[in-house]
């Protein structure tokens, strides 16, 4: 059963954080609030994390899984940006954006899309996902907390620790964090596509 911990919004519990952040690198599934709904999240190259995000979710291969990154220079390592590109996603973070890209060889195998060799990045406006990437010292592989028969993410901490409490090892939850997901711009191409309008404003890529 899923340890459940409520942090403040502002000032989360660095106690809290760091249990949070054991439970990750002892390979544990948790769920945790963003700037753009809640999602689950697993340590960098946890192949059985990333498993069990697939079962929750019921994902198939196809599915461009996430990398939440504290910091413009720390997604730097996992993608290839050329200079257009480069300005234009580091002027949309930290925000509610997720930005698909090619990966470079730090990132895992299992997260790349099978074909394009793609990976989404991210980096979230918010202090208790932030908390707990400075604590992990790492991104997270990540993906929306959407589950196959609900047309909307879920967002309280305790629903989600009622409901799927079996399924995973920890909820972190810091109270409402809203229901959009993020808006997914595609830029591994010659064109740029908006994959998924969501919270982010799409307009400056378009």
């Amino acid at each position: 059963m899923a340890r459940y911990f409520d942090v403040h919004p502002d000032n989360p519990q660095p106690r809290a954080i760091g249990q949070v952040a054991d439970l990750i690198r002892g390979g544990g599934l948790v769920a945790y609030p963003t700037d753009s709904c809640f999602a689950l999240g697993c340590q960098l190259g946890n192949r059985e994390g990333l498993d069990r995000i697939r079962a929750i979710r019921h994902l198939d291969a196809a599915h461009h899984f996430t990398l939440v990154c504290s910091t413009f220079a720390q997604l730097g390592q996992f993608v290839q940006m050329d200079n257009d590109v480069f300005r234009a996603v580091k002027a949309a973070t930290p925000g509610q954006y997720t930005f698909i890209l090619p990966a470079t060889k730090e990132v895992p195998r299992q997260m790349l899309h099978p074909k394009k060799r793609t990976v989404g990045v991210r980096i979230p406006a918010h202090v208790t996902t932030q908390a707990l990437l400075d604590e992990l010292g790492q991104p997270l592989m990540s993906s929306t907390l959407l589950l196959p028969d609900q047309e909307a993410p879920m967002t309280e901490g305790w629903m989600i620790t009622d409901e799927l409490g079996a399924q995973l090892d920890a909820v972190l939850d810091s109270g409402d964090c809203g229901t959009e997901p993020t808006t997914v711009v595609d830029l591994s191409g010659d064109e740029v596509v908006i994959a998924r309008r969501g919270a982010g404003d799409p307009s400056p890529f378009e």
